[in-house]
């Protein structure tokens, strides 16, 4: 029978709440672990023992960066900080010029709704935006190849689709994007943490991703890879303090702009979540990112196969490449939802699907109990 490359036992005994749950909610918050909880308890003990620590709090903020871009394959200078993914985003969108002739945003259907909210928000200074469709829980490389022009600016595509967890070829869609001279935005969220990704080999010229799901973290913080000589083009109108060359000059007369993706730094950084992001990715680094991917997608796989086998219907492609996602079609999510955490399970309700989404921490008897409860809560369902 498979197991992990690493002691599973001892990095659930990490996890206090598997005492009393089971977790398959990874597509929308991670659990709390040992080394999370010390950083927020050393953050919180410096503010209440130094008052303010300011040197200590920005280092802990470059480390969680430096974190970041170890995690990708990437270079700490290479990264901005963010708040949210969606700040990132519009960051990205307020420093592009939509007033040429290159003015188009193609953008996948996959897309999670915040991405596609900041790409229709650049319509009022001149993008045009167009979407290339979900098709059988899809999105087709061919889709791409007709909706890609030379008038296009930017490629927006999804590594995984929220929805479902079917991944996208991020390589075959750069390429496209790059023939016609546009640039490839990539939301990783849905799958960073799950799989081993290189951001500079992966085609993309921008890779965001929060922390909340795969990388073991909380809400309030996000990253965003710029490839390198890119940044240097980009002027963005959402800005702050700290995306000036030295923010500590406290000159509101002058914007001038940092060094590399820096420039896209905006206000005062997020330094509790900042000591927490780092703890979690470190821990995953530690514990080996190759070998969690691997036990990520045989619980994915083990999922999908056990919902087929209980008769539960599961939304999109089934052999796919896919996050260790799935999801299960049912009439009323929320509800659901409450019936599975009623049981000590812990699921997410995403419109007409209910997700289980594993990671490393959890046991294929995990998924086994989970989809027990899940088809016993279909089924006595009116």
């Amino acid at each position: 029978m498979k197991s992990p490359e690493y002691d599973l036992d001892a990095v659930r005994s990490q996890i206090p709440i598997l005492r009393t749950h089971i977790p398959m909610n990874n597509c929308s918050q991670a659990p709390q672990c040992s080394a999370t909880r010390a950083a927020a308890d050393a953050y919180l003990t410096s503010w209440n023992e130094a008052g303010m620590d300011w040197d200590a709090w920005i280092g802990e903020v470059d480390a969680a960066r430096a974190e970041f871009a170890a995690f990708v394959g990437a270079q700490a200078g290479d990264v901005a900080i963010a708040t949210s993914v969606s700040q990132a985003t519009a960051s990205i969108a307020s420093g592009l010029d939509f007033t040429g002739t290159r003015r188009g945003v193609v953008a996948s259907g996959g897309e999670f709704p915040t991405v596609g909210h900041v790409w229709l928000a650049q319509e009022r200074f001149g993008a045009e935006v167009s979407w290339v469709p979900v098709r059988d829980g899809m999105i087709h490389l061919e889709d791409y190849a007709s909706a890609i022009r030379e008038e296009t600016l930017v490629v927006s595509a999804c590594r995984g689709y929220y929805q479902t967890g079917f991944k996208q070829d991020i390589g075959a869609i750069a390429e496209l994007a790059h023939e016609h001279g546009a640039l490839l935005y990539v939301d990783a969220y849905q799958t960073l943490g799950s799989e081993t990704f290189d951001a500079p080999s992966s085609g993309a010229d921008f890779v965001a991703s929060g922390c909340l799901k795969f990388l073991m973290g909380i809400p309030g913080i996000a990253f965003l890879w710029v490839r390198p000589g890119i940044a240097e083009r980009l002027e963005p109108s959402i800005t702050g303090w700290f995306g000036r060359e030295n923010p500590y000059a406290f000159n509101a007369q002058q914007l001038d702009w940092g060094d590399g993706a820096r420039r896209l730094d905006t206000g005062t950084p997020p330094v509790m979540e900042a000591y927490i992001a780092r703890a979690g990715m470190a821990w995953m680094r530690e514990l080996g990112l190759a070998a969690i991917a691997d036990w990520d997608a045989h619980l994915g796989l083990h999922t999908v196969r056990g919902a087929l086998a209980r008769g539960l219907e599961v939304l999109g492609p089934i052999d796919e490449p896919r996050a260790p996602m799935t999801a299960i079609a049912c009439t009323d999510s929320h509800a659901v939802e409450a019936a599975l955490r009623e049981r000590g399970i812990i699921a997410s309700a995403r419109g007409p699907a209910i997700r289980l989404a594993p990671h490393f921490y959890n046991t294929t008897d995990d998924v086994n109990q989970a989809l027990d409860a899940l088809a016993d809560v279909m089924e006595s369902a009116p």
